[in-house]
């Protein structure tokens, strides 16, 4: 082959790796390690660790009425920041309560102590064994953070998350532990035919009770179960007024919205601390 038939064949080579190139993923960023938060992202079959810089901090303060909740979870975090046996935990219960408020309030108050928070979704959750990957050889402490978590049948999240949590032959490392919040304490639906005691189920499930084994399996499997309960009215007021204080209402603006704020709750149809503190906001901004 002369020498411009060689030439012309590489320049043809490089036009095609090009446009190879145009079509494929582009190479995940560095994991930037000086960050206190991360997310977990994925583009086709990559996923990378995506540092948050502007963490929605909350103070473990800011959570009223919720103190053994608080003192449990801080108890375990504190634990396993000290390298002692600490547990996965889940917390469920009533929306707007303060669950996953208090997971980030544990990152706001150990951040300096080198606890590290990652969220991943629950479509990514197939994906834990790649972030405990990651985070193995660190001298951090991470707390991987699924929020609102349920799953439908057969879901792929479900086994991954299951062997995550006990169950996988490889073991997670002591530097990882899983919070996840939920309305469901046991994460995935229940049937009322499930509760029959007939010898076989509607849709020919020979054995219907091993099926239902199967659904609360998951749930069991952390450590520490955390319920969170709807606020009674005169501590949905105490919450109101905390925060209208903390937003700097003056005091008789303050006593003069007891009326609003319960009108506030019968149009959201929920007395909750994030109810509370939306109806603050309100309040605050028109009065002050």
């Amino acid at each position: 082959m002369n020498t411009p038939d060689l030439s012309n064949l590489i320049q043809r080579a490089e036009r095609v790796l090009a446009q190879l190139e145009a079509w494929l993923p582009a190479a995940p960023p560095a994991i930037n390690w000086d960050a206190h938060a991360f997310r977990w992202r994925k583009t086709g079959a990559r996923g990378w660790l995506e540092s948050v810089h502007n963490v929605a901090s909350i103070a473990s303060a800011d959570l009223q009425h919720i103190d053994r909740q608080k003192s449990i979870l801080d108890r375990n975090t504190r634990f396993f920041l000290e390298g002692k046996p600490a547990n996965n935990v889940l917390m469920t219960g009533a929306r707007g309560t303060g669950k996953s408020s208090l997971v980030r309030a544990m990152l706001t108050q150990y951040a300096d102590q080198g606890l590290r928070l990652i969220e991943v979704d629950k479509d990514d959750l197939g994906d834990l064994g790649e972030i405990i990957d990651l985070t193995k050889t660190r001298s951090e402490r991470f707390i991987i953070f699924s929020d609102d978590l349920s799953f439908e049948e057969g879901e792929a999240g479900y086994k991954a998350l299951k062997s995550a949590l006990d169950g996988s032959i490889a073991s997670p490392g002591d530097n990882v532990l899983i919070y996840a919040t939920s309305n469901r304490r046991h994460l995935m639906p229940e049937y009322m035919q499930e509760n029959l005691s007939s010898s076989t189920s509607a849709n020919g499930e020979i054995h219907p009770g091993e099926a239902v084994e199967e659904k609360i399996s998951l749930s069991e499997r952390f450590g520490l179960w955390l319920s969170f309960y709807p606020f009674r009215q005169d501590d949905y007021l105490d919450i109101v007024y905390y925060w209208l204080k903390e937003l700097g209402c003056p005091a008789e603006h303050i006593e003069s919205s007891r009326t609003e704020a319960l009108q506030w709750t019968l149009e959201r149809g929920s007395r909750s601390g994030r109810v509370a503190r939306q109806f603050a906001r309100d309040w605050t901004a028109r009065h002050v």
